[in-house]
């Protein structure tokens, strides 16, 4: 089965997809070190460099899976939540290509802003519009922690799907266990350096990561966050005012910082994962990504029920 993603940053989604058996037809983002960092991962992929907003989809037209991590300032709270007001805002430029290629089921990850009340008439606008297209639409928050992810990550993931697919979809059952705790997770790498500290450390980091938080293009840095996010990461043992270049040494006193491995890690990345661009770049891709576990669980239901649809087609014929 082929998908093709729009802004797919630095391959969270992408990679999740791939995990659930999906071959990418091509790959939309318009950031150069995004697009880098995917080349840089999978070389056999087809990375397009360029916006969405003027990308021609007619080409691919039948690929079965369209996905795509939408900017999230439009409808974040710490944004001024401007909605379609937004320049921002791609879901005009998204049901375009979706009338242009036609897949057979869409899946959209956005920010929990857009469940905001003051978003209602503007998702009922895409249900319509997406109807009108032939597909059936629905939403869902998930948290990035019932899928084996060590952070609190909620997202809201839109599903549409050619009407004749509906009832062969489910959206998928959080995992039975609770994540790692950032102690856990981050053990191997903490204690690289031979940080004689790192067993009390792993005792207080007893609990998942507070959200990442990446930056946009204009604001944001190699950081964990503003104030409060900064105090919940404290209270992990975390000092998250910059990140770190390594591991704490051996003599290390006090509060240690992450390192970018250590971010991608608590994001999903595998770490044989590399990101290209400068300190702040690299942390921009990892904060903004969708974890790829969260993206692999999605796609495989919908790989059931596209895999579904091609036996009864096939018994059909």
């Amino acid at each position: 089965m082929q998908s093709i993603e729009f802004c797919a940053g630095a391959g969270g989604q992408a990679l999740g997809l791939e995990q659930a058996g999906f071959r990418h037809a091509a790959l939309v983002e318009i950031e150069s070190d995004f697009a880098k960092t995917l080349k840089l991962n999978r070389p056999a992929w087809d990375v397009r460099a360029t916006d969405m907003a003027e990308f021609d989809g007619t080409s691919f037209k039948g690929v079965e899976l369209l996905t795509a991590g939408l900017p999230c300032p439009p409808f974040s709270v710490a944004g001024k939540q401007l909605g379609e007001k937004d320049e921002r805002n791609l879901f005009p430029a998204a049901l375009r290509l979706i009338d242009e290629i036609k897949p057979k089921a869409v899946m959209i990850e956005n920010v929990r802003g857009f469940l905001s009340a003051v978003f209602e008439d503007y998702r009922a606008h895409l249900k319509k519009e997406l109807s009108k297209l032939g597909y059936h639409t629905d939403w869902r928050l998930l948290n990035a922690s019932d899928f084996g992810v060590p952070q609190l990550r909620p997202r809201v993931v839109i599903v549409a799907l050619r009407k004749d697919l509906v009832d062969a979809f489910d959206w998928p059952e959080v995992e039975p266990h609770n994540p790692p705790t950032v102690g856990e997770c981050l053990r191997d790498l903490m204690g690289a350096g031979g940080w004689r500290g790192l067993d009390r450390w792993v005792s207080q980091a007893d609990e998942i990561a507070p959200t990442l938080v990446g930056g946009s293009k204009k604001h944001g840095g190699p950081d964990l966050g503003p104030t409060r996010a900064r105090r919940a990461w404290a209270s992990l043992g975390v000092e998250g005012k910059s990140l770190a270049n390594e591991a704490p040494a051996a003599d290390f006193v006090g509060m240690p910082r992450l390192t970018l491995r250590m971010t991608a890690r608590l994001q999903g990345f595998p770490d044989s994962w590399e990101f290209h661009g400068t300190k702040t770049t690299k942390y921009r891709q990892i904060g903004n990504a969708f974890p790829p576990p969260v993206a692999r669980a999605v796609a495989k239901n919908l790989a059931i029920a596209l895999r579904t649809n091609r036996a009864f087609s096939l018994a059909a014929a």
